[in-house]
């Protein structure tokens, strides 16, 4: 499978193969040694399952790599545990190898990727159980609160300070780029429809997520669906 993987990512311009592992301790060993843009990762493994081997991955300072999650099973336990774990992409190892390219350079552009037939789940999951922060506990349910969304048009509601809600406001542009972000388009996709720069499309992205205190494009999705905003 290594080997399949490395003659098709080899095959495509602007993407080299830096290290292969064979365990999830080997698979930490060569993140740290190497520091490659992307990891793609197995989930069951000798030694160390991939799903520890990506939260140390995620966690060492010394290393800057996305991880992208490729395995058979598709399964929820392994699924919201790579997620919980930092992974930035699960993908299926049926899917084609356009599929396995495009998964590679989404990830490294700073982008999440979720295979088509996992989205859903992640977004009723998330939806059901509260959207995933960043840590932040002022941002998120600190003390029972609920994120409110108002948009930059509509003035804040003000409540008693005891049932007051956090008032997280995007601009009107920010509001275009979380929507397409919810509809699944890419940085470059977005930038073409907004007639904006790619750069300028991080930025916004980048912004909505701060402000929404989640971690990534995943969790924005989901704050988007929950809240009509998709």
């Amino acid at each position: 499978m290594r080997a399949g993987f490395r003659m098709i990512l080899e095959a495509e311009d602007g993407i080299a193969v830096v290290g292969e592992a064979g365990t999830g301790a080997e698979a930490v060993a060569a993140a740290s040694a190497v520091r490659p843009d992307v990891v793609c990762m197995d989930v069951q493994m000798p030694d160390m399952d991939g799903i520890e081997a990506t939260r140390r991955i995620v966690a060492d300072p010394s290393v800057d790599a996305a991880v992208v999650i490729v395995t058979t099973f598709d399964r929820d336990d392994y699924l919201f545990s790579a997620l919980s774990a930092g992974a930035s992409g699960f993908l299926l190892k049926n899917a084609g190898p356009e599929e396995l390219v495009s998964a590679v350079r989404v990830a490294a552009a700073g982008d999440a990727l979720l295979a088509p037939e996992v989205t859903r789940r992640v977004i009723e999951r998330f939806a059901a159980t509260g959207v995933h922060n960043s840590g932040d506990p002022s941002r998120d349910g600190a003390e029972g609160q609920r994120v409110a969304y108002v948009p930059p048009e509509t003035p804040a509601v003000r409540t008693p300070a005891s049932a007051a809600p956090i008032v997280i406001e995007l601009t009107e542009r920010e509001h275009e780029v979380l929507r397409l972000v919810a509809a699944a388009l890419s940085n470059a996709e977005i930038a073409a429809r907004l007639h904006i720069g790619e750069a300028t499309v991080k930025t916004h992205v980048s912004n909505v997520l701060q402000k929404l205190g989640v971690r990534d494009r995943v969790a924005a999705v989901v704050y988007a669906h929950r809240h009509g905003l998709a």
